[in-house]
């Protein structure tokens, strides 16, 4: 398993989820798509999750429910376990200032549609509200320009990386644990 290492993560405001309180994730998760599991179904099937993605100084933006977009860090399920960080060299706009501009925005704007959306858990969820700002930037990448839940969750599960051993344990062993189970009952 590969691994990100993690800095620590810095809390600034108030800390009690006002207007002020914004989480950094961490600042080494700038430019990623973020990822963490889903009790119960993580545990049956390991490859789906809880989804966001994080601002160009590491703020993490995820779809939690309906009409409600967490923007401040923190996540509907807890802190993310796995990242995979997205190159924005195709994005239009001349300098690095410029596309992380164009990151920026395009996430506000993703948060913005999802405040006015009913959350559904096949149809239109928090891969959707990754994949509507990854469309919105027209970003390109890892062969990618249109953008949907089905390629994020492989993208994210095959390229992803784990943050920690932690992360791993947690989306491998319940699912380690069941399969074994299985195996013994029905020999």
């Amino acid at each position: 398993a590969h691994m990100v290492q993690m800095g620590g993560s810095a809390v600034s405001g108030s800390g009690g989820g006002g207007p002020s309180a914004t989480q950094r994730t961490n600042e080494r998760l700038a430019f990623c798509i973020l990822w963490s599991p889903l009790p119960p179904i993580t545990y049956i099937l390991p490859f789906i999750g809880h989804m966001g993605i994080a601002d160009s100084e590491g703020v993490a933006s995820d779809f939690q429910g309906p009409y409600t977009v967490g923007d401040r860090g923190r996540m509907a399920f807890g802190k993310p376990t796995r990242a995979l960080r997205l190159d924005i060299t195709s994005l239009a706009g001349g300098d690095f200032s410029a596309k992380r501009q164009k990151w920026d925005e395009a996430i506000e704007l993703a948060n913005a549609e999802y405040r006015q959306r009913m959350h559904n858990i096949c149809c239109d969820n928090c891969h959707s509200h990754v994949a509507y700002a990854l469309n919105e930037m027209s970003l390109r990448t890892y062969g990618i320009s249109s953008w949907d839940m089905v390629k994020l969750c492989l993208l994210v599960f095959f390229k992803g990386r784990f943050l920690s051993i932690g992360g791993f344990l947690h989306q491998f062993i319940p699912t380690a644990i069941i399969v074994l189970i299985l195996s013994l009952t029905l020999t």
